[in-house]
């Protein structure tokens, strides 16, 4: 079953707000086995809504809309509706109760244009809101499936899972889509498909093989379709390892989850814990640790240490070192993260130091030039890294070397 999402809003067009409802909603879809066919976004226009309902009718069997249900005067997506479908718009009464309940609760008083949500294209089937005074509404016409929700992420998030998604896996017979994800860590996504080329040929034609690149990573996704649930799963991992074995040291994990989130895993089953020293990445590294719960049973925390003075007075770093080979340097990394290890107090650290740009670069130290330090008590492991001349993408690449520099380290010490 192929479905397609439409987001109604000028809102969205105009970059007010983010549109988070498709991916959520793409997400759960491609987990009940319905997959998505294209994700589109329209302005508060009825032409254009009509336009839009009538092309995904064309490529999808069910089409789900969110947004424009709301009670003001932009908001025309229920009377769009009733015009694409070539019906009128009726009360409904359960719809009609469930707005007279809300305002009685905070004892407000119910305007004629809190009234009118209560009104639904004749045709629908109403999708009661229990958070919220707008009705969703299904539609089964031409052989096509429509719904239609509102735009808020709760009110909209309930119905898919309390509703939508229960009556959709009651009326069809869904196939089973399977995903396995590989992390990889620095090896490009040109390098990797070559290395990979002659498995990625041989996939059959119902599983396919996705590159997801970001800066210092690739993402590969096998993604399987079929009715046989088990014999799908079992030829995905066939293939998962087989990909994994040619990739070799590049393999971070072997799930979809984030370098950071799979360190703090190991870390945390072997009751080990984390410091950090970081100069030109300015705390991005701990922000990457510290956005995920639970990190603090790992991640002890650490410096943002961009000046000399508090290299020296944090780290331990010598002002020797400073003056003789700068702070961008394989001599000041290592001192950062010895002292990282002592003064933290952590059983494994990481230290970056560089130049992230646009300026600041030397001749000898162009813009993108980055030492990083990984240590434990037993090994200091440093490497330089020459990047690019964006700084954003400097300290994100920064940031996923050290991670990279780290995994290894760990993964030594299990060997």
């Amino acid at each position: 079953m192929l479905a397609e999402i439409i987001t109604i809003g000028d809102e969205i067009l105009i970059g007010q707000i983010v549109d988070t409802n498709s991916a959520w909603m793409a997400g759960q879809l491609n987990n009940a086995g319905i997959r998505v066919k294209q994700i589109s976004s329209v302005s508060d226009d009825r032409e254009h809504i009509l336009t839009a309902l009538a092309e995904a009718a064309k490529r999808a069997d069910i089409i789900f809309i969110t947004g424009g249900l709301g009670p003001t005067k932009d908001d025309i997506t229920k009377k769009t509706l009733a015009e694409y479908f070539g019906t009128g718009m009726v009360e409904n009464a359960d719809a009609l109760n469930n707005v007279m309940r809300i305002f009685e609760r905070y004892n407000r008083p119910l305007l004629e244009v809190n009234r009118l949500q209560a009104e639904v294209p004749a045709n629908c089937e109403v999708i009661a809101n229990k958070n919220g005074t707008a009705p969703g509404m299904w539609f089964n016409e031409g052989g096509k499936v429509y719904v239609s929700m509102p735009g808020v992420p709760f009110e909209m998030m309930y119905m898919m899972e309390e509703e939508v998604i229960p009556k959709i896996k009651t009326l069809f017979k869904l196939p089973h889509i399977i995903h396995k994800t590989i992390l990889t860590v620095g090896e490009g996504e040109s390098f990797l498909a070559e290395r990979i080329a002659d498995i990625e040929d041989s996939l059959p034609e119902y599983i396919k093989l996705a590159y997801l690149p970001k800066p210092g990573q690739v993402r590969l996704r096998l993604s399987g379709y079929g009715d046989d649930e088990a014999l799908l799963n079992k030829e995905i991992n066939t293939y998962a390892n087989l990909l994994m074995e040619r990739i070799g040291s590049f393999v971070v994990a072997d799930e979809d989850t984030s370098i950071e989130k799979s360190i703090l895993n190991l870390m945390e089953q072997r009751g080990e814990t984390l410091s950090v020293a970081e100069s030109c990445t300015g705390g991005y590294i701990s922000h990457l640790f510290t956005q995920h719960p639970g990190s603090s049973k790992v991640f002890f925390g650490g410096a943002v240490s961009y000046s000399y003075e508090l290299k020296e007075s944090i780290l331990g770093v010598k002002h020797d070192t400073l003056l003789k080979y700068g702070a961008v340097s394989e001599q000041t990394a290592r001192e950062m993260v010895e002292g990282a290890l002592l003064n933290f107090k952590s059983d494994y650290a990481i230290a970056v130091t560089g130049i992230a740009g646009p300026d600041g670069g030397l001749p000898d130290k162009p813009v993108g030039t980055v030492w990083i330090a990984v240590a434990s008590a037993q090994k200091i492991v440093a490497k330089k890294f020459t990047f690019g001349s964006r700084r954003q993408q400097n300290i994100e690449r920064s940031a996923t070397m050290a991670l990279f520099m780290l995994n290894n380290l760990l993964k030594d010490v299990e060997k």
